[in-house]
């Protein structure tokens, strides 16, 4: 069975290598097909599902998760439908619209348009696609890693630390497996959340799963009440170091890497980036680390003038 998600590009980045005097790596997902590194495990969790007799999709998510089972579902031939909470921007519905899914709106919080898709999918031969919590899903987000660690080889290097976004934690929980099963259980992972969207950090500190009572942050894609416990259940055998940073660190991240390298990103996957940006203390001990550029689909130079402007950079 063919995957749906294509080998993406692991490059360096010349101006952030130079000026931390280290070799940094980018795993460039955002040139999947659906525009995020989602592809990888939604598009493993529709193909499986399809392959046990599935004919429709339903996922609720206003966002690259939906977008990416749009995307899967299109290929596979079968008919898919996008739960979407009220706050999900005009833009995205019409962009998920556009590849053929029929997009449901429902609710003000996801929660509720969850509530709806869980629904639908008393139907017969319709299976509820997860946004990030499915075993599926990290086991397709593994290959992130499998394909670093080979492109790695190639070059004759490696890396010694991996950066990536967390939101539900689905990437996490993938980027994690990867490590695993590639024998690189003692690489540590810095996890990235931003302020007001910091449910990992938060359960962290409590040492128990809990919910956030809103998300604040402008990065709306990271922003699930609750991380999964898979991902939670990973800091307490793996080395996870929990970041924080602000909305305008996010921001400020993404402008440089427009300017930089010439690519868009959303504020989600700018929090990753602001980790090298901002010379974190957490980097100074690694010498090559690996930054997942997760991409997103909810981004333009329309709404990346807006994000300088409302940050003041």
């Amino acid at each position: 069975m063919p995957s749906l998600h294509v080998q993406t590009a692991l490059q360096t980045h010349p101006q952030l290598s130079a000026k931390l005097h280290k070799q940094v790596w980018l795993k460039m997902e955002n040139m999947q097909p659906a525009g995020s590194f989602k592809l990888r495990g939604i598009g493993l969790l529709c193909q499986r599902a399809v392959a046990s007799g599935a004919t429709q999709l339903v996922c609720p998510s206003g966002g690259n998760a939906g977008f990416a089972a749009a995307y899967a579902g299109a290929a596979l031939g079968v008919k898919t439908t996008i739960v979407v909470p009220e706050t999900t921007s005009a833009a995205v519905i019409a962009r998920i619209r556009d590849i053929g899914a029929e997009v449901i709106v429902h609710g003000n919080v996801w929660e509720r348009a969850n509530q709806h898709a869980l629904q639908l999918c008393q139907q017969a031969n319709t299976i509820y696609i997860p946004p990030f919590d499915h075993a599926d899903i990290w086991d397709g987000n593994a290959t992130l890693i499998d394909e670093a660690v080979a492109q790695c080889a190639e070059q004759g290097s490696s890396f010694d630390a991996v950066i990536c976004s967390v939101g539900g934690g689905g990437l996490m929980s993938g980027v994690l497996q990867g490590l695993h099963r590639n024998g690189l259980q003692d690489v540590p992972l810095i996890a990235v959340e931003t302020e007001g969207a910091a449910s990992l950090h938060v359960a962290i500190q409590a040492d128990e799963l809990v919910s956030l009572p809103a998300i604040t942050s402008i990065a709306t894609t990271l922003g699930a009440s609750k991380v999964a416990a898979e991902a939670f259940n990973w800091t307490r055998r793996h080395t996870v170091h929990s970041i924080v940073v602000s909305d305008t660190q996010a921001v400020a991240a993404c402008l440089s890497f427009a300017d930089d390298m010439r690519t868009l990103v959303e504020p989600a996957c700018g929090a990753a980036l602001a980790v090298a940006y901002q010379n974190l203390p957490v980097l100074q001990p690694f010498k090559r680390p690996l930054i997942v550029v997760c991409g997103g689909i909810g981004v333009n130079l329309v709404a990346l003038a807006s994000w300088k402007e409302q940050f003041s950079l």
